[in-house]
């Protein structure tokens, strides 16, 4: 095995780790906001590496650097926030009820 096998492997295991992870806080969490959380931020870096992992090793077996994995890490790592302020934000406007331990308070108009 060479080293950017290792290194695909070592990416593969901690995107999983990290999707589990994410996954399970989606699962657990009380209230939306707090499951928001989760796959905005560990499952969408969970993913990233996945995809990366899979580059990686793609790349080294086969006619070049794979471009469309690239492509895809960026899509998602550009779109994943975005989305996640948009739910926030249309939860927040629709008064989504929230436990006592979520921080933060929405302004007022």
């Amino acid at each position: 095995m060479s080293l950017f096998d290792w290194l695909a492997a070592a990416l593969l295991l901690i995107g999983s780790i990290f999707a589990l992870t994410g996954s399970i806080a989606l699962l657990k969490l009380p209230d939306f906001f707090m499951r928001l959380h989760g796959p905005t931020k560990s499952t969408t870096l969970g993913v990233g590496a996945l995809v990366i992992g899979s580059m990686l090793y793609f790349s080294t077996r086969g006619d070049g650097i794979s471009v469309h994995e690239l492509l895809i890490t960026i899509f998602l790592f550009m779109t994943a926030p975005v989305s996640a302020n948009m739910l926030a934000k249309a939860a927040m406007h629709q008064k989504l009820r929230r436990v006592k331990r979520t921080r933060g308070e929405p302004w007022e108009q």
